[in-house]
C-alpha cells in the first residue's frame, strides 16, 4: 500500500496520513513531487492518491501526473480522497474516471470536508476553533472508513452519476478555464525580500528569484502552498490580499 498526494497547506496531507496509517502502520504517504514516486508508486498494487478540489475539479498537477505516467495504473486497485472546503460535487470521481481510462481499478472514493485553504479570498473564513471542529469530524470520518476498509468496504463519494452532474453544474462548467490549464496569474507584491523560501516550496519549481524579487513561469498549480507560508504574504492568486495564511498546524496547536 502507498500513499500519494498534492497537499497545499497541510490539509491533505493530514488526512492521508491518517488514514494510510490506520489501515497500515507500516505504509507510507509521498508528494507528488517526490523525486522517486514514480518508482514506489511501480512498487505497490494498492494506492491512495490524495489532492485538494479546486472549483469541482482535480488541480491539473495531478492529472498530468496520472497521464504522464499512464502505464503504471494498470490492474492497481485505487482509492481516490478528494478534500475540500465545501462542496466539489465528484471530486473523487474527476481522477477515478481519467484512472480507469489507463485501466486502475477505482475501489472507492472518498470526500474530506476541512477548513478551507484560499488565503487570499474572505469567502468560507472561520475562527481557529470552527476549524478544529472541522478537522475532529474529518478525523472522525477518517477513522470509520479506515474501520469499513479493513473490513473490504469501501466509500463511494463522488462516483456515481448524479455527483458528476452535481459537480459539472456546481463549479466546474462556470470555472473551467481556471483549472484546464496551469494558472498565470500569481501575483508578487513589493513587499517580497526575496528570501527564495517560495521557490523551494513550490512543488511545480513554478517560481525563481530574480533581481531579489520572486517571479513567476506561468505554471502554478493553485496549491496556495507559497501564498500560505510567505513570510511577507507578498503573494496572492485569486485575491489581492492575504485575508488569512491557512494552514493545518495552525489548527492544532
Amino acid at each position: 500500500m502507498l500513499g500519494i498526494y498534492l497537499s497545499g497547506t497541510g490539509n491533505t496531507k493530514h488526512c492521508i496520513e491518517k488514514l494510510i496509517h490506520l489501515l497500515d502502520e507500516n505504509a507510507q504517504a509521498i508528494p507528488i513531487e517526490k523525486e522517486d514516486a514514480v518508482d514506489e508508486l511501480s512498487k505497490h498494487d494498492f494506492i491512495i492518491l490524495a489532492y485538494p478540489i479546486q472549483f469541482s475539479n482535480a488541480p491539473v498537477m495531478v492529472r498530468d501526473f496520472i497521464k504522464k505516467h499512464s502505464g503504471l495504473w494498470k490492474d492497481k486497485k485505487v482509492l481516490c480522497a478528494a478534500t475540500m472546503g465545501l462542496f466539489s460535487g465528484d471530486g473523487a470521481g474527476c481522477c477515478a474516471r481519467l484512472l480507469k481510462k489507463y485501466g486502475a481499478e477505482v475501489v472507492g472514493g472518498l470526500h474530506i470536508k476541512m477548513p478551507d485553504s484560499v488565503c487570499d479570498v474572505g469567502l468560507l473564513k472561520k475562527s481557529v476553533e470552527e476549524n478544529r471542529e472541522i478537522i475532529k469530524a474529518a478525523d472522525s470520518k477518517i477513522e470509520k472508513w479506515a474501520d469499513n476498509i479493513k473490513k473490504g468496504r469501501f466509500p463511494k463519494d463522488g462516483l456515481f452519476l448524479c455527483d458528476r452532474l452535481a459537480g459539472l453544474f456546481g463549479q466546474r462548467l462556470w470555472f473551467s478555464k481556471k483549472t484546464k490549464y496551469y494558472s498565470d496569474k500569481i501575483k508578487i507584491n513589493g513587499s517580497c525580500t526575496g528570501c527564495g523560501l517560495c521557490v523551494r516550496l513550490c512543488p511545480m519549481k513554478n517560481l525563481m528569484v530574480k533581481n531579489n524579487k520572486a517571479s513567476a513561469k506561468g505554471r502554478c498549480t493553485m496549491c496556495y502552498r507559497c501564498i500560505s507560508l510567505c513570510p511577507q504574504k507578498a503573494i496572492t492568486l485569486l485575491g489581492d490580499k492575504v485575508v488569512e495564511q491557512c494552514r493545518y498546524e495552525r489548527y492544532v496547536k
